[in-house]
This record gives structure tokens, C-alpha cells and sequence, in this order.
């Protein structure tokens, strides 16, 4: 049987019960448990298939009980809250150090950008918010014995959404940088990972450019040691990490930065004495101080005098001190803080631990104010009967820290103020002294004052109660530490560098704005950090996760029960399910509560003119629930279980369907009734002018066949007497005709008598060949080709040789004109020839195109660029550049293309970007059909097995149809040496019963266009 979900539900209920529960979910994988709303997460300590886009879609918009626990379902229910309920919210993770909140709150962010909407700018916030954490984790996080990713700052991020739900913006707070492991950190752990990833990452040229090198163990800093970590790639984190919003400069500023305190680890200072006999120092290895110098733009002389000498003022004169080699190594051991999240035990714990360990009471007092204390006093505010949970109150802890007058951080800051000789002993006395009585703080001398012996705690340290355990901290270096002071000499020489980026983080070295003030402490800076966050917790609706680390070495799906039964007690789930189970799962004003859910009740919707309360009572008694799962208060309604919630929304949702539906409804009622108004006075005025149109047109047509039938009769008429005239016309010339034959007989037959028949013949033959000859060679026509002319034979025996004269210097003329042509003019009236064969008496176009010239190139390539590109899709020659117009095959209309014919392709191409739309073959082409009329319709027929043809066939118009289909035939035929390579077909006339165009598409191929 799978143990419960929610531990609200667990019987019995006792430590064991809970401890089994968690371990036996924990063993199937189930690393998320809840206790009503807060979400319990153990670390497993491996990656699981539980993150997918699967789940978050599953995860989106779900109620939270009705899914297994699952830290998305918390980050769904914040996220609607505040987009829906308009509510701020915020996610407090909290945990020991290595428990998981890093990854945690990486999964949070990861959710609510996964779920919120998509758009250009919104995708663009979201990658900045998700990109910002590995430039953070560089720079802050590093590896300690507990965690190899631990933050060793405090973040806190607020992320701003508009009404829509969408990411605006993010502002991320920091919380004091522990700044101490930059020069110090303990054997087994590592510095910030930005060393080790630059170092691993950087390219050869840009190490060279910020004088590093590759090994990690010629630098101090890095404890001169390897900085291998099992499972961590420092050189890829190093490419991967993107730095947002910052320009190459500013990237080059940062990385320069970095390489200068990483050197500054080596620069070793050496002992040497005065000539007065007083101890001084001075640089070991000039040569590291020079590279550091170049770096950031600054005088050698100038820094080596910051880090070996001190200014000091007094009464009004400057006196310049040496100091001695211990003296300059402090300024590089100074401390900020922090890891806010994590509370961390240590075998040795210093001042860094006493400021985590302090946030961590501080964010376990939020926990205990808003989920325990607050929730019982707000029953016993509105007069809810209740039976009192007991559980621990660490307000006495956090007082006993940040008490401004008598806390220990008080007391801390005064004796770092204090003249005179001030150390950790004198600070431990007056601790001992004011909290001599406490019950929470502990010390040797407090021991012995009680009578108690305890070898644990040493001499020099103190022992504080905390709510996780007690935790005894080392004074040493606690002064030392919370001063946090930098002398003034290293701030002005930083000041006078020319790196713009180190400049602006020292703006206390400008001379201009020398000040005399003290700074504030580092405990000092962190409590006021620490309260202005608190204060921004305040003001928001809270969600929990608690993190709970399973061992102690980070071995995957390792569970310690005695390390997490500790944690249970410390983080007091205990007294966190007990208040659960004896409270109310949900309240809210009467006000609010009517508002979202008054359409569930015919009695208060649409409008309750009564109180918020009485309106509530009548909702809720005409829903029916039990009396059990509810409670009135003075100013809220309490409801105790979630399921009754979940049962309102669902109700609430199915009412709202309802009501969009009503609205829908009625809204296409009044749509369909204004269409349906304006449809019928559309339809009445469209009704009045087609009759009016038909009646013009039936007089139009009345009155065109009267006048036809005029014309014929009159046509009639006239041919009749037209036909008369000509009878009478023919009469006459025939009569004349014989007359003059009559004549003529007569006269031949009276001069027959006086001479021979046949020698006159002769004669008269042979000179009028003679005198035609000769005629002829004076007269002969024009050497042009385009001239026909011949002079007539003078007599009719000459006929048939001035026939065959004609036509032999026709053909001479013709030869002397081939001989005079050039070879691209050859080739045109070649072109001619071809177009003269397959369209003359065919095409009544083709007397028109008689008197064009073929061009080819009538686009312009050579002189527009934006075309030339197009003519290297083909790679192959020219042949015809055109514009056409290709027509739909769906709908009729037409495109503009530019078409491109090659010796081997057929280009089709957009005119306006100049970009190819269709690349045909020759070889696809099978025929070619045109009609017999004046139109450019060409229709491109494809073969079926063509790359084009599961498109269907072309149907192109051309201003120069002629010259297309001659030169795509004619280059077709040259290529493939076939004649019947491609058939053209004369469209002659439409189909029978048709006497308009049509327009038809065959299945989804072939467009088909038959012109009468």
C-alpha cells in the first residue's frame, strides 16, 4: 500500500509514523510529500524523470490535492493565486546546506516559465530571468564539505507579472558575499567556481590577454591544488554561462577584475628594515605586481606603496607608516556573508556560521509566525472554538541575536567601537555577563557558574540553542571579521586606476569625497539586510518547500533516519501537521469570498443587497454542505477541508461555462438578428435593381433585333439590285468580247492571204524574246529580299520562262543576303522560320508577332542586381527572360512571375523578392497547348512522373506567346535530338454546349482552359 501523500492524513500520528512515511516514499521515488499546503522535498541526490514538459503540462492549472505531491503543484498554485486572486506571493525554501534549495528554487522558475504565455518579449524576460542563475552561481556559489554547490551568498528574487499573468521583469537582491573565501577556505573545499571555469574555459587567447595560465595550482588563492570535482565541468559551466544584458566591454571589465584578484594571491611580500631600525616590507615578485598594474591601468609604484605603507591622520598632518609582512596579508583576510538558506553545523564554527545559522531563526520565525502562531491567533481573533496546539517559539533565540540594546550582535559592534584594547576575550566576558540567566546561551564560564561540567565546549567559544540543534561557535576572529575595514590608502589607489569597472567599486577612494565616518559593521549591514527581507516576506502571501538532506556523504537514494528524524524535530513538522489537522484548510473575507463565488446561488446572484456575512450563510445553505466543514467568523468564512475547496471551484467553474455560455448565446442571437435585418434591406435593394436591370436589358435586346431585322431587309434589298447591275454588266462585256473576236477573225483571216503563216511566227517569236532579254537586264528590280516585284512578260508565250527568271534571281538574291548576315541574325530568323512552322495559318496571333522582334532578354538582368542571383539557380545558359502571369488552378486569378528559360530548366520566380517559386526540367515538359486565338494562354503539360507533376499542369499568359513556345520547343528539340519530344496542340474550339471560357479543375492536378 502506497503511504499517504499528505500528512495531514497520517494515522497514527507520531514521530515514527512520519519518519516511516517519508522513508518508504522516499524509497519508491516519491521525494515530495505534503503537509496541507507545504510541500516536503528530500534530496535524492540523482536526476529522476519527474521534470519533463509532460509533467508540467500535467502539473498546469491542476488542483493541488488532486495530483501526487510535487514541488510544480506549489508553483501552480502561487502562480494562480497571484494571477487570478490577485495576490502577491512568495516561495520561502529553507533547509540545511545541501538539502536541495538551490535546485529547488531552479525548478520553481523553470515552472512558472513553462506555463506562463507565449510571445516575443515575454520569451525574452523568461530566458533572461532562467539565464541570470549560472551567472550568479559563478560568482557566488562554491564547493564546501557538505555541498558541492553551496550558496555562499544570499539571494532573493522578485519577479513582477502584469494582470495576464506574464513576466515583466525580475529583481534580484544579494545578501553580503562571503567574501573570506577568496583568500582562506578549508582543505576539501574550493574558492567561487568563476576561478576554475576561467581557468578550465578561457581560451588560450584569452588567458593570454588577462596574463593567466591554465594550471590551478600556480595560484594561491585556489590553495595550489588540483580543482578536479567529480561531476562538475568547469569548462563547459564556462561556455554555457551567458552573461545577460552586459556588452563585450563590460564582459572584458568583469573577466579582468577577476584575473586581478585571482594574481593578487601571488603577490608574496618580503621582511626588510629601515634605515631608523623599524620593520618594513616590500614585494617579493615585482613581476606579478607589473601584470596586475597593466591589467587595470595603474602605476606599480602607486599600488606597491597602498600595500606596504599605511597613511595615517593625526591633528590635522598625515603621517605615512610602514607596516610590517603580517600587517598588508590582513587586508586580504576580510569576511561578508552569506548563505541565507542553509543552516550549517561544523565541527569548528566561526563568525560565518553565527550569521547563517542567525537567518535561518529569522526565516523559522516567518515559518512559525504566518503557519503556527498566526494561524491560532487569528481563530481566537475571530471567535472560532479551538483547541491550542503546543510548539516552540524561537522569538527568544532571535532576540537573544539581534536585540539592538543587549543582543549579541549589539554587543559585538560596541566592542568593535570601543578605544583601548580591544580582542575576542573581552567580548566573550561581556556575553558571559548579560546572558549569565539565559536559558539558550551557554559558555564555559556560564558552566562552571551552574555547577555543570562539559568538556565539549572550549574555553574561547559560546553555545547557542538554536531551534536545529546547539551550535557552539568559536569567538576567534569575530571582531576581526564583523569590522570589515579596508584602509583608506588601497581604496584611493584603486580610485586611480583607469579601469572604469574597479573604479565605480571603490567610489570611498575618491579624494573629492574623503569622509571620516566609520563604516558600518558587516554584522551591522547583514541584520539590516536581513530585516529588509523579512519585511518583504511579510507583505506577501507565503508558500513553503522544506528541504531535508537524507545522509551525509550525498550518496544517491541514501536515507539516514537518524539525520532526518532530527531534522523533523528541528523544523518542527511535527507541530506543523497537528495544527493542520485540528484547523481550517482555508479562510477569507466575507466580502472576497461572495465576490468569487455568489453565482453558485440563485439568491445572491446577480446582485446581494444584504451583508457580506448573511450573503455567505444563504450561499453556503443552498450549496449544502455539512455544518462540520465550516465556520463563521467575525470577518471571515473558515472552511476545514480541502476537498469542500476544491468542490467550489469545480462548481464555480462549471457555473462560469454557464454564464460564458448565456453571454455567447445571447450575444449570437442579437449578432444573427442584425445580420439577418441588414441581409433582408441588402436583399430588397439588390431585388430592385436587377428587375430594373432586366428591364433595360429586354429593351436593349427589343430594340437590337429591330435593328437587325431593319439591316437585312435592307441588305436584301440592296444585293438584289446589286446582283441586276452585275447580270447587266456581265451581258455587256460578253457582247463586247465577241464582237471584238469577231472583228479580229476577220481582220487575221484577210492578212493570212498575203504572207506565211509559220516564218512569220518564227520571226515575230524571236524578236520579241530578244527584245524582252534585253529589256529585262535594264530593268531589273531591287536587290532587296523584301521586294517581290518582276516586271510581267510582255506576251504570253513568255510567260512560263519569266515565271522561272523570277524565281531564279529570287533565290540568287537570297543567297547573297544569307551570305551578308551575322550569326546572332542568322539565328533569329532561324528562330522565325520555326515559329513561321508551327504557327502560320494556325495561330491568329502569329501575324502580329511577325513584325516584333525576338529579344530573348526582356527583363534587364544584367542591369538589375536583385534579378541576377536568379540565373545561378540554373547554372546553365540563357535563353528567354519574360514576365508572365500564372494563373490559380483553385480559384482563376493571377500572379505576376518572372519566368527564366534555360537550355536545361524552366525558372518560375516571385518578381518581388526575386526568390525561385518552381524549378522545372525540360525533360518534365510533354506538351504544350495554346488556342488558335489572339490570346497569350500557354498551358505546360507535365509528365506524371515529373518533380512537379503531383502539383498538376501550368497555366501561364504571355505578352510574347510566339516567341516562348518557338524558343521553349526549338531548345527542347536541340537538347534532346528528338523531334517528338514535346507535341504543340492548337486548341480549335470549346466543348459542345459551352459558349463562354471555362475554367476547370481536373482532381487536383490539371487546370484546363477552352476558349470559343
Amino acid at each position: 500500500m502506497l503511504p499517504v501523500g499528505d500528512l495531514v492524513l497520517l494515522d497514527p500520528l507520531t514521530e515514527e509514523s512520519l519518519l516511516q512515511t517519508l522513508q518508504e516514499r522516499f524509497r519508491r521515488s516519491n521525494i515530495y510529500t505534503y503537509i496541507g499546503n507545504v510541500v516536503i522535498s528530500v534530496n535524492p541526490y540523482r536526476s529522476l524523470p519527474i521534470y519533463t514538459p509532460e509533467t508540467v503540462q500535467e502539473y498546469r492549472n491542476c488542483n493541488f490535492f488532486a495530483v501526487k505531491p510535487h514541488i510544480y503543484a506549489i508553483a501552480d498554485d502561487a502562480y494562480r493565486s497571484l494571477r487570478d486572486r490577485d495576490r502577491d506571493q512568495c516561495i520561502l525554501i529553507t533547509g540545511e546546506s545541501g538539502a536541495g534549495k538551490t535546485e529547488a528554487s531552479k525548478l520553481v522558475m523553470s515552472y512558472v516559465a513553462a506555463v506562463c504565455s507565449k510571445g516575443e518579449e515575454v520569451d525574452k524576460v523568461k530566458e533572461q530571468l532562467l539565464q541570470s542563475n549560472p551567472v550568479l552561481e559563478a560568482f557566488g556559489n562554491a564547493k564546501t564539505i557538505r555541498n558541492d554547490n553551496s550558496s555562499r551568498f544570499g539571494k532573493y528574487m522578485d519577479v513582477e507579472f502584469d494582470f495576464k499573468g506574464e513576466p515583466l521583469g525580475g529583481v534580484i537582491s544579494n545578501y553580503l558575499l562571503e567574501k573570506s573565501r577568496i583568500v582562506r577556505h578549508v582543505k576539501g573545499e574550493r574558492n567561487f567556481h568563476i576561478f576554475y571555469q576561467l581557468l578550465a574555459g578561457g581560451s588560450a587567447q584569452l588567458l593570454q590577454q588577462l596574463k593567466l595560465r591554465q594550471d590551478c595550482r600556480h595560484y594561491g588563492y585556489l590553495n595550489r591544488e588540483s580543482s578536479g570535482l567529480p561531476g562538475m565541468d568547469d569548462a563547459a559551466n564556462f561556455r554555457a554561462m551567458q552573461v545577460i544584458g552586459f556588452s563585450p566591454a563590460e564582459v572584458t571589465a568583469l573577466l579582468e577584475v577577476t584575473a586581478v584578484v585571482l594574481k593578487l594571491g601571488n603577490v608574496q611580500l618580503s621582511s626588510s628594515y629601515q634605515a631608523s631600525g623599524m620593520e618594513a616590507s616590500s614585494i617579493a615578485e615585482p613581476q606579478e605586481l607589473q601584470e596586475i598594474c597593466e591589467l587595470i591601468g595603474l602605476d606599480p609604484a602607486v599600488l606597491e606603496r597602498a600595500l606596504c605603507s599605511r597613511t595615517v591622520k593625526a591633528r590635522n598632518e598625515m603621517v605615512l607608516t610602514t607596516l610590517s609582512v603580517p600587517q598588508p596579508g590582513k587586508q586580504r583576510k576580510v569576511m561578508g556573508v552569506l548563505d541565507i538558506y542553509g543552516f550549517e553545523i561544523f565541527q569548528d564554527n566561526g563568525f560565518e556560521q553565527f550569521i547563517i545559522n542567525y537567518c535561518n531563526e529569522k526565516l523559522q520565525q516567518i515559518f512559525i509566525l504566518m503557519t503556527l502562531k498566526e494561524e491560532q491567533e487569528e481563530y481566537v481573533r475571530e471567535g472560532i472554538q479551538w483547541t491550542p496546539v503546543e510548539f516552540f517559539d524561537n522569538s527568544i533565540i532571535c532576540n537573544l541575536i539581534e536585540n539592538s540594546k543587549c543582543g549579541i550582535l549589539a554587543m559585538l559592534d560596541e566592542e568593535c567601537l570601543r578605544p583601548g584594547v580591544v580582542n575576542e576575550d573581552t567580548f566573550l566576558t561581556k556575553l558571559n555577563q548579560l546572558f549569565a540567566t539565559h536559558k539558550h546561551y551557554e559558555s564555559k564560564e556560564t558552566q562552571n557558574a551552574r555547577r555543570v561540567m562539559d568538556a565539549t565546549l572550549p574555553s574561547q567559544c559560546f553555545r547557542i540553542h538554536h531551534y536545529a540543534g546547539k551550535v557552539t561557535y568559536n569567538v576567534t576572529g569575530f571582531i576581526e571579521k564583523n569590522n570589515d575595514l579596508l584602509f583608506r590608502d588601497l581604496s584611493q589607489a584603486m580610485w586611480a586606476s583607469r579601469h572604469e569597472l574597479l573604479r565605480s567599486l571603490f567610489p570611498e577612494g575618491d579624494p573629492q569625497k574623503v569622509s571620516l565616518k566609520l563604516p558600518p559593521t558587516a554584522g551591522f549591514q547583514f541584520k539590516a539586510s536581513v530585516a529588509t527581507l523579512m519585511k518583504n516576506l511579510y507583505s506577501k502571501n507565503p508558500n513553503y518547500i522544506r528541504c531535508i538532506k537524507p545522509n551525509e556523504t550525498k550518496t544517491g537514494m541514501l536515507f539516514t533516519p537518524e539525520l532526518v528524524l532530527a531534522q523533523i524535530r528541528y523544523l518542527g513538522l511535527m507541530e506543523n501537521v497537528r495544527v493542520r489537522r485540528a484547523g481550517y484548510a482555508f479562510r477569507q473575507l466575507y466580502d472576497s469570498f461572495l465576490q468569487r463565488y455568489k453565482m453558485l446561488s440563485p439568491r445572491t446572484w446577480p446582485h446581494w443587497t444584504g451583508s457580506h456575512r448573511e450573503g455567505t450563510k444563504v450561499l453556503l445553505e443552498d450549496l449544502a454542505f455539512p455544518p462540520e466543514e465550516l465556520a463563521f467568523g467575525h470577518t471571515k468564512i473558515f472552511i476545514r477541508s480541502p476537498r469542500t475547496l476544491f468542490d467550489l471551484e469545480r462548481r464555480r467553474q462549471e457555473r462560469v461555462a454557464e454564464l460564458a455560455t448565456l453571454i455567447q448565446k445571447t450575444f449570437r442571437g442579437w449578432r444573427c438578428r442584425t445580420q439577418y435585418q441588414l441581409m433582408r434591406k441588402s436583399q430588397i435593394i439588390i431585388s430592385a435593381w436587377f428587375r430594373g436591370h432586366m428591364q433595360k436589358n429586354r429593351y436593349k435586346q427589343m430594340k437590337r433585333s429591330a435593328l437587325i431585322i431593319q439591316a437585312y431587309a435592307r441588305g436584301w434589298k440592296s444585293r438584289r439590285l446589286l446582283r441586276e447591275l452585275k447580270s447587266q454588266c456581265h451581258r455587256h462585256a460578253a457582247a463586247t468580247t465577241i464582237a471584238a473576236y469577231w472583228r479580229g477573225y476577220q481582220v487575221r483571216r484577210a492578212y493570212r492571204r498575203y504572207f506565211r503563216s509559220g516564218a512569220s511566227t518564227r520571226l515575230a517569236n524571236f524578236i520579241y524574246q530578244r527584245l524582252f532579254l534585253v529589256g529585262l537586264a535594264r530593268n531589273l528590280p531591287p536587290l532587296s529580299v523584301m521586294d517581290r516585284t518582276w516586271p510581267p512578260a510582255p506576251y504570253k508565250f513568255l510567260a512560263d520562262a519569266n515565271q522561272e527568271l523570277r524565281s531564279i534571281f529570287y533565290r540568287w538574291k537570297c543567297k547573297k543576303y544569307r551570305e551578308q548576315l551575322t550569326p546572332q541574325r542568322r539565328a533569329l530568323l532561324q528562330t522565325k522560320l520555326h515559329a513561321s512552322e508551327l504557327f502560320k495559318d494556325k495561330k491568329a496571333l502569329y501575324s502580329k508577332s511577325l513584325q516584333q522582334p525576338f529579344q530573348g532578354e526582356y527583363l534587364g538582368l544584367t542591369q538589375n542586381p536583385k534579378y541576377q542571383k536568379l540565373h545561378a539557380v540554373a547554372k546553365d545558359k540563357l535563353v528567354m527572360a519574360d514576365t508572365v502571369r500564372k494563373v490559380n488552378k483553385a480559384n482563376g486569378k493571377m500572379v505576376p512571375r518572372l519566368l527564366l528559360l534555360t537550355t536545361e530548366h524552366l525558372v518560375l520566380a516571385d518578381p518581388k523578392a526575386a526568390q525561385p517559386k518552381m524549378v522545372l526540367s525540360l525533360g518534365d515538359i510533354s506538351s504544350i497547348s495554346v488556342t488558335r486565338f489572339s490570346d497569350g494562354f500557354l498551358a505546360l503539360h507535365l509528365k506524371e512522373t515529373s518533380t512537379g507533376g503531383a502539383k498538376g499542369d501550368f497555366l501561364l499568359i504571355s505578352d510574347h506567346l510566339i516567341e516562348l513556345v518557338t524558343r521553349l520547343h526549338k531548345t527542347l528539340m536541340d537538347t534532346t535530338a528528338q523531334k517528338g519530344a514535346m507535341t504543340i496542340t492548337v486548341v480549335e474550339s470549346a466543348k459542345a454546349g459551352t459558349n463562354i471560357p471555362v475554367c476547370k479543375k481536373k482532381g487536383s492536378h490539371k487546370m484546363e482552359i477552352l476558349v470559343q
